[in-house]
């Protein structure tokens, strides 16, 4: 396409051709050096950075950063999807045309004839064909569950799916139970000064901390990522009261820090 054609694109409703249009000439001879040394392998890590940031702008409810984040994401699809067509494996169409046809697969409530009507139903559904689609019906039920996904959100992710056949606690208190257990065998651990045990059992806690929160049905990563901004904001604000005080954070004392940290708590509740 050339730079004329790309200028025409711009109307409503075709800017989704014009930005393939862009993502080929930046990778065609002449084009972007960068763009063109690219592969699969060296934009993994662009590609969790936009997810991430995507999922930052959502969290703060930040809708114009939102709408900048998500293009930066689809920008990601358009780029692997243009290696691989220049690699003949599968271009940009048939990735749209794989996710509408799973999409009409996987609601057969909407496109089909069946019967489901709840969330839960649909749920299981959804599982019940995407087990089928994979060929999984073989292998273990928790077979590829949440697979390169961060640790938590995994931990998450297989504690829900072990749910679904009823493997879950009856009540809170089971999990709290547990979560007291894990700290018992923890502080064992600690104690006999074994690093093994302690390595295990901190990963016991740190799993059932997982469960607690998708008991009360939190997504543990936002838990995590609300408990990181917190103490980001009270560490900021103890700093500017060490500062006002002629303090450096490598200056001040443990004594001197712990009580502008309980000041802090106090002024940013």
């Amino acid at each position: 396409m050339t730079d004329a054609e790309m200028t025409a694109c711009q109307e409503p409703g075709r800017q989704m051709e014009r930005l393939r249009a862009i993502m080929h000439r930046l990778r065609a001879p002449g084009g972007c050096p960068w763009d063109a040394e690219q592969t699969h392998g060296s934009l993994v890590t662009n590609l969790i950075e936009e997810a991430y940031e995507t999922v930052d702008a959502i969290q703060r409810c930040d809708m114009k950063h939102m709408e900048e984040e998500l293009g930066d994401l689809l920008l990601q699809v358009v780029f692997h999807s243009e290696l691989a067509e220049e690699s003949g494996t599968f271009n940009f169409d048939d990735v749209a045309r794989g996710i509408s046809e799973k999409l009409v697969r996987r609601h057969p409530h909407v496109f089909g004839d069946s019967g489901v009507s709840t969330t839960d139903g649909v749920l299981q559904q959804w599982d019940e064909i995407k087990r089928g689609e994979k060929g999984t019906s073989e292998h273990p039920y928790l077979y590829g569950v949440g697979k390169g996904l961060p640790a938590l959100l995994r931990a998450s992710k297989l504690q829900k799916k072990a749910a679904k056949v009823g493997f879950d606690w009856p009540t809170q208190c089971g999990v709290m139970a547990k979560i007291r257990e894990e700290i018992v065998e923890l502080e064992g651990a600690v104690d006999a000064q074994d690093l093994a045990a302690v390595d295990e059992e901190l990963g016991d806690l740190l799993f059932s901390v997982v469960n607690l929160a998708r008991f009360r049905k939190l997504d543990p990563e936002v838990v995590m990522a609300a408990a990181n901004e917190k103490f980001e904001r009270r560490f900021n604000e103890m700093e500017r009261r060490l500062k006002e005080k002629g303090k450096t954070l490598e200056a001040a004392t443990e004594s001197e820090m712990d009580d502008e940290w309980e000041a802090a708590k106090k002024a940013l509740r």
